[in-house]
């Protein structure tokens, strides 16, 4: 077996704290009972599809939140509970990746949205204001931007094809299973995190 040289890395979950159980007891709280029927961890409909690869922008999908939800909820009350499953970024995880990194070429593959992202790098910001997430990686993928998400195989391919990785020489670690699968079936080595354990547990 060929050594790994590469790590993609999923971003909640492993380096950013999160609680789905947040936002759907926000969006509860709003009226929105169907909320968990809506959207999972495992699971979203395509309402959170297209956001998740950019094709609804935020102003886009409030008024389709709204109109799914017949409710008159203001973009702020949609944006806050659709934030509050971020929770924080633990220093120790930070310590690790930035430590890990002098050892591997290290990437991010996020499926999170414009809404999610403008919040989590605010919070990373205030709490490490002389760092700057994203450089962590020689490239952080997200999939508003890249235009597709995990578990898709194509969107595994895609990041392979742009930085000329060798699939068997990378390793790709999640917290949810499906996505594990996707890149399985992309040729790539894979590291399932299931809590609790953290990336501090890897023997890498």
């Amino acid at each position: 077996m060929e050594p790994v040289k590469n790590i993609i890395f999923d971003l909640g979950g492993v380096f950013l704290n999160i609680d789905y159980q947040l936002t759907s007891k926000a969006f509860r709280d709003l009226g929105v009972h169907q909320f968990d029927a809506m959207f999972t961890q495992q699971h979203s409909n395509d309402l959170f599809e297209l956001l998740e690869t950019g094709r609804l922008s935020p102003g886009e999908f409030y008024d389709a939140f709204r109109k799914e939800t017949a409710l008159d909820l203001t973009d702020e009350q949609i944006k806050t509970a659709w934030n509050a499953l971020l929770l924080d970024f633990p220093a120790e995880r930070i310590n690790w990746l930035d430590a890990i990194r002098e050892r591997y070429h290290i990437y991010l593959f996020s499926n999170t949205n414009q809404i999610h992202y403008d919040q989590f790098i605010a919070d990373f910001a205030r709490t490490f204001p002389d760092k700057d997430f994203n450089s962590y990686f020689i490239h952080a993928y997200y999939s508003q931007t890249l235009g597709l998400r995990k578990p898709y195989v194509a969107s595994f391919q895609q990041i392979l094809t742009e930085q000329q990785l060798n699939p068997a020489e990378t390793l790709f670690i999640d917290d949810t299973f499906k996505n594990i699968e996707g890149a399985q079936q992309a040729g790539l080595r894979t590291i399932h995190l299931e809590a609790p354990k953290t990336v501090l547990d890897l023997a890498l």
